[in-house]
């Protein structure tokens, strides 16, 4: 959805009359819920349904709750009688000046429109997930957010979890080492909604915590759904995250459960960790100190019994209410700021485009019946496209955003992409990998375990992946078995690259190159036919000259 750039000029906002009030006051008269009348910030509730009414309650507690909206006026005139406070429509909230926050809890659907009209009022905002349900929307709210100076939070409650906030401590410690896999399932026999998926009700939480442990984002996204109850409104859905670093997660949705369970499970090399919500407090996070040992080349496993770990017994939406104060008083950006909320609003468009793609096709991947043959061991993720009368091979990867021409030939363990172009009728042999920033055009022939790379001077322990330098292979080119290739360069167009060289410059076109580094050792046809010293081909005849400037071309025929 577009947005008219004239709402985002927005004036410089006046500055809240807070400087004067010391901080330590302030929080001890937050934690103890007595605020006179202007001393703290006022916030107003817009939306007191099933979530707007635990918001309500919990600002009001905190001492901060000036007014309640709802689209039912009746349902608003019960709060406001309920709390003492008045019931406004949204226009008069965004008038009124007194009124710092505004905190949203109505339909998925609205929330970008208010959030938007509230920044451009010059109101911070507290905005229940997902904050948009568009990610170009998501995203113009943030630079709006950052231009007119106002704190944008989004209400991803879990990450303000006693047990979550541990949980990142002990992983913070080293307790269970290298992060190898998270699965997390939020389900129960609940609500059904009709304006949003299974996916964009119940998932936001998940990714937001898996996002926030990770601590990167994740170079691949799948996912699975069914629609049991409402033709068009997923039930139950499988989101599978794959990191960079290595990292798998598994996110398990459902609101057609027997029982409820929410639950994250992380494993590292180290140990394992489970927060399970549906537990008491003192048991809601338990520490695995599993073991793995290896003898004579076989693992044995050393189980351990749980292990509580202590976690503060307050209520999540209660700190959660308190750091939106926080913030507002201090400046502070939020845990879950705008752009943690874009974070995971990529994550959950991505996880969409797959529900969407297995509603057209019956995948959720790709087209598969375009390609006459990808073996069931070939792993194809998501938004890839591949052409008719390619194959696939055992173990072979494509990863996310990937394009495979026609009638190419994927080797066994082949790895490529994300974001990678492979042109017609290409051959890539085994053991080779295509990263991100790799182009092939038609016919090009990769020999096995053949190299590319796609930083100069890699850091296993530096992110370099804004460094990655794009590399052309031009059409009919062939490189050899373990030859390497230097990422950022141009293989011309029917090149012949030895097997083992090593390639650290441009490769004109029709080229043999050989030798470590590798040099010119003489000239191919197209037909991949060295070339003697008349320059014809001696299997197909055609015929090529030097130029002046020394390169080789095709003579007309």
């Amino acid at each position: 959805m577009q947005v008219r750039n004239s709402m985002f000029i927005v004036a410089k906002h006046r500055k809240l009359n807070i400087v004067s009030i010391a901080r330590t006051t302030y929080l001890a008269m937050s934690k103890s819920g007595n605020h006179s009348s202007g001393s703290a910030p006022r916030v107003a509730i817009v939306g007191c349904g099933h979530w707007g009414k635990n918001l309500i309650r919990n600002f009001s507690q905190i001492g901060h709750l000036a007014a309640v909206s709802d689209i039912s006026e009746e349902l608003a005139a019960t709060y406001s009688a309920d709390y003492g406070i008045p019931a406004r429509s949204f226009d008069d909230i965004l008038k009124d000046t007194s009124i710092d926050g505004i905190v949203i809890a109505a339909p998925a659907a609205v929330h970008s429109r208010l959030t938007r009209d509230a920044l451009v009022a010059g109101k911070h905002v507290f905005v229940e997930k997902p904050m948009s349900l568009d990610v170009e929307e998501a995203e113009e709210l943030a630079k709006l957010a950052r231009s007119s100076d106002r704190i944008l939070m989004v209400g991803h409650l879990l990450q303000y979890h006693p047990a979550f906030r541990k949980l990142q401590n002990i992983i913070a410690e080293g307790w269970l080492g290298k992060l190898q896999y998270i699965y997390s399932n939020r389900l129960s026999f609940g609500k059904i909604r009709k304006e949003e998926n299974i996916l964009w009700s119940f998932a936001p939480h998940d990714i937001s915590m898996i996002l926030e442990l990770a601590g990167e984002v994740p170079e691949s996204v799948d996912a699975n759904g069914s629609n049991f109850i409402l033709p068009d409104i997923a039930d139950v859905t499988t989101t599978q995250l794959q990191f960079p670093s290595g990292l798998n997660a598994h996110i398990f949705v459902s609101w057609l459960h027997p029982f409820k369970e929410h639950r994250l499970v992380v494993i590292g090399d180290r140990g394992m960790a489970e927060f399970n919500d549906g537990m008491p407090f003192e048991t809601k996070l338990q520490y695995y100190p599993h073991d793995i040992t290896w003898k004579e080349g076989t693992p044995e496993l050393s189980p351990a019994n749980a292990i509580p770990v202590p976690c503060d017994k307050v209520e999540p939406l209660n700190e959660e209410c308190r750091h939106f104060i926080e913030c507002i008083v201090n400046h502070r950006t939020p845990r879950t700021n705008a752009d943690e909320g874009v974070r995971v609003l990529r994550v959950l468009a991505r996880a969409q485009e797959c529900l969407d793609m297995q509603k057209e096709t019956g995948s959720s991947t790709v087209k598969r019946q375009q390609a006459t043959n990808i073996h069931p061991t070939a792993v194809i993720d998501n938004a890839c496209q591949i052409g008719q009368g390619t194959k696939i091979w055992h173990f072979s990867h494509v990863l996310s955003r990937s394009v495979i021409g026609k009638n190419c030939v994927i080797g066994q363990n082949v790895s490529i992409g994300p974001d990678v172009i492979i042109g017609d009728a290409c051959k890539i042999q085994n053991n080779v990998s295509i990263y991100k920033g790799v182009t092939l055009e038609d016919s090009v022939f990769c020999g096995p375990s053949c190299v590319f790379t796609n930083v100069t001077t890699p850091r296993a322990d530096i992110d370099r992946k804004n460094d990655f330098k794009p590399t052309l292979v031009k059409h009919g080119a062939s490189i050899g078995a373990n030859a390497t290739i230097l990422c950022g360069l141009t293989i011309g167009e029917y090149s012949l690259i030895g097997a083992g060289a090593l390639i650290s410059k441009d490769v004109p076109a029709f080229a043999v190159m050989t030798g470590v580094p590798a040099r010119r050792s003489g000239w191919a046809s197209r037909a991949g036919e060295i070339l003697g010293e008349d320059l014809t081909c001696p299997h197909d005849g055609s015929k090529y000259r030097l130029t002046e400037a020394g390169l080789l071309e095709l003579v007309d025929e």
